[in-house]
Formats: structure tokens, C-alpha cells, sequence
């Protein structure tokens, strides 16, 4: 099956590449989002389908620049509008766990409506659905019905997200083709639940080591329990006051927290090492080293080793930047915190406001009974075409 990188596909009149699955843009939104589903994409198994969303732009949105980067698919206006918005999303999921195809279940309950109203369910079931095929859909839909947007739209859908950083399509990108990042807001389709979820919180992985003297229980004064020697890390843990920082609005929630002990030898023996892993989610207004300051500070005069293991800054909400602004205002004013990270990090390191947008309940992804509501899919993708036809809510 035909695959095409970066060197050779700027050429957006080259063939579209056969024998794919066919994806209707133009149709119903979750109804592109089920076709996405049942097309299985396990990080770096994304060839599929990346032919068929490259196939589909290069058929269906003629008014589009159309890019291959490896399993990456990329496409652009070029109006020379005042302001560029980039929706970005990864094509990747976790493994499927015996939730593909997708499946839908209409009237499995009554569900509230956007203005309160009650309605039957319409429920779309399947690997992805939430975490971000949905997105996925709502983003490709608009790329290539929207011939006369308001802002130019660049579409970066990549690959291998779900897996270690190093693999991830958007460093990838970052490196090979640095143009196709430019713009002036970033909307990541990760589920936000339909709201706006601004900026992103750090992660900090450190692991704090005792070290002691291996000994026979029965004569433990002839060693040194290394478990022992890690009580006061927790003392330190079970003392500590996560702060809480107001940025634009966003109310951030720090936290501090044990995530992993390990040691000991056997029932019998008194452990002469012993190590606690620390993650720390740290508020955008932290920088990396501020937040590693401040764990060593944490710690200070412990008598345990201490390792970075793990460390990613966060992104702050940039909310007052002006393309920004009309966004949230086509949501109808909401807005919160994102608490966990992602890529908006990334995009938020090149000096662009990120925001996280997009359907589906984030508790319920890589979950086998993952589902998201398609009313939420369609609310979504009116709120971005009225974002992006008007600049203001309709």
C-alpha cells in the first residue's frame, strides 16, 4: 500500500492512493468518527490509516496544501487571513482491547441536551472513540468543508502519541518541517469533555534511594533497614501543602505524591536498599528548573539519593491572546484547568497559546468500554465552525 513522506509529498496533485477505507469529510461528523474507529491505528501501526485521511483530503478538499510526514497527514489554507489556527490530533490509539469495530447504541437512556432539554442517548462505542478519533473527526470535517474560513486552518493529524515521546510524529514535525507548526492559536482535540481545558501542568518524576546493611532479621543490629531509612520522605509527603495558582482565569491544583515503592529481600533479611519514586505535578508558572528546585527543597537535609527520572514542563493557558479570546467566546465562556499533560506543551514551548478542545469524557479513554456521546461530537465541531466562519459565537 502506497506511503509517502515528507521529501516527496508536497505535491498536492499526486494521485490518491487506492484501495484504502473510504472516509466521507463532508458527511455526518460521527459518522466520520466511527469510520476512523474501525480503522485499527496502534501507535506505530498508523500507515492505514493515514493512506485513507491522506486519500480523503487529496479527493474531497482541493483547497487544501496536503502533506505526508511518515504516518502524519498535514494540510493548509493559504488564504492570507490575519491569524492561522492549527487543530492537531493524533491518529494513534492504545491496543485495542476487543473494541474494534466501532458500534453504536441509540436510546440507551435519556441524556441532557445542550439547553437542558431531554433526549434518547446516541452512544458510539469502539477503541478511540474518546481519546481522539472523535476530534479527529470534528477537525478533518471542518478542514475540508470550511473553503472560506475566517482564519486560515492548518490540520496536523500524527502519529504515535500514545507511546514514548521519542517516537511521537509532532517532534518529528517539529524537526523536518517547523513551517507547518506556525500559528497564531493551537486547538489539540484531546477530550476535554466540551470544554476548553487551557494550558497544561508540568510532570516531575524523581527517585529518592536509602541505602542500609544487609542482614538476618533475627539479628537485625547487625544491619541497617534501608525501608526504614525512607521515612522521612514520607514524613515530608504527608506533610506537604500543595499549592493551588490562579493563571488567567485557570485555577492549577499541585500535587505532590508517593507513586511507587520498592525493596526489600525476603521475609527473612533486612533490606539494604530501598527506593520511593515522586511524581510532582507543578502549576504552567513554574518553569522545569523551578519545579526541580522546589522537590529538592522538599527533601532538603533527607539522607537519600535523588534521580530524575522523568521531567516535562507545562504550558500556561494564554487565554489573552486575541485569537484566543474569540475562541473561548464561541465556546460560551468555559473554560478550567488541564490538570495532566499534553501536547499543547509542545506548542506552547514555540510560544503559541494551546488549548485542549474536544469530545468524550478523558476518565473513559483507553478504557475497554470507551464511548463518547456523538450529540458532544456534533456540539463540538458547531462551536469550531462558528469559531472559525465568524470569529465570534453565532
Amino acid at each position: 500500500m502506497a506511503s509517502r513522506d515528507a521529501t516527496d509529498a508536497d505535491d498536492s496533485t499526486a494521485a490518491v492512493v487506492p484501495d484504502v477505507p473510504w472516509l466521507d469529510l463532508a458527511g455526518d461528523v460521527a459518522d466520520l468518527a466511527a469510520a476512523l474507529v474501525d480503522i485499527p491505528s496502534v501507535s506505530q501501526d498508523e500507515a492505514l490509516i493515514a493512506d485513507s485521511v491522506e486519500s480523503a483530503l487529496r479527493a474531497q478538499a482541493p483547497h487544501l496544501e496536503v502533506l505526508r510526514s511518515g504516518n502524519a497527514v498535514l494540510a493548509r489554507t493559504t488564504l492570507g487571513r490575519a491569524r492561522r489556527v492549527m487543530l492537531a490530533g493524533h491518529l494513534d490509539t492504545v491496543p485495542i482491547a476487543g473494541n474494534v469495530p466501532s458500534r453504536r447504541v441509540t436510546g440507551a437512556g435519556d441524556a441532557e441536551g445542550a439547553q437542558g432539554e431531554v433526549r434518547e442517548a446516541d452512544l458510539l462505542y469502539g477503541c478511540g472513540t474518546v481519546d481522539m478519533k472523535s476530534g479527529d473527526a470534528v477537525f478533518l470535517h471542518l478542514a475540508a468543508t470550511l473553503t472560506a474560513p475566517v482564519h486560515d486552518i492548518t490540520l496536523v493529524l500524527y502519529d504515535c502519541e500514545e507511546i514514548a515521546a521519542e517516537y511521537n510524529g509532532l517532534g518529528r514535525i517539529e524537526r523536518d518541517l517547523p513551517g507547518w507548526l506556525e500559528s497564531d492559536v493551537a486547538v489539540l482535540g484531546e477530550p476535554s469533555d466540551g470544554v476548553i481545558e487551557a494550558g497544561c501542568q508540568g510532570t516531575l518524576r524523581v527517585r529518592l534511594t536509602a541505602e542500609g546493611v544487609r542482614s538476618h532479621s533475627a539479628r537485625s543490629w547487625l544491619g541497617v533497614n534501608a525501608v526504614h531509612g525512607l521515612a522521612p520522605v514520607l514524613q515530608r509527603l504527608a506533610g506537604y501543602a500543595p499549592r493551588q495558582v490562579d493563571i488567567d482565569g485557570c485555577v492549577y491544583r499541585e500535587g505532590l505524591q508517593a507513586v511507587r515503592i520498592t525493596g526489600g529481600v525476603a521475609g527473612n533479611v533486612v533490606p539494604d536498599a530501598a527506593s520511593i519514586d515522586v511524581n510532582f505535578r507543578f502549576a504552567p508558572d513554574r518553569t522545569a528548573d523551578e519545579a526541580l528546585e522546589h522537590v529538592h527543597g522538599v527533601f532538603a537535609g533527607v539522607d537519600a539519593g535523588m534521580e530524575v527520572t522523568d521531567l516535562s514542563p507545562g504550558a500556561l493557558p494564554g487565554l489573552a491572546a486575541p485569537a484566543a479570546v474569540e475562541l473561548v467566546a464561541a465556546a460560551g465562556g468555559r473554560f478550567r484547568a488541564k490538570y495532566g499533560w499534553t501536547d499543547v506543551a509542545r506548542f506552547a514551548a514555540r510560544g503559541i497559546p494551546a488549548v485542549n478542545y474536544g469530545p468524550g469524557d478523558p476518565n473513559l479513554a483507553h478504557t475497554r468500554g470507551e464511548f463518547v456521546d456523538t450529540a458532544q461530537i456534533h456540539q463540538v465541531a458547531q462551536v469550531l465552525r462558528s469559531y472559525l466562519t465568524t470569529g465570534v459565537p453565532e
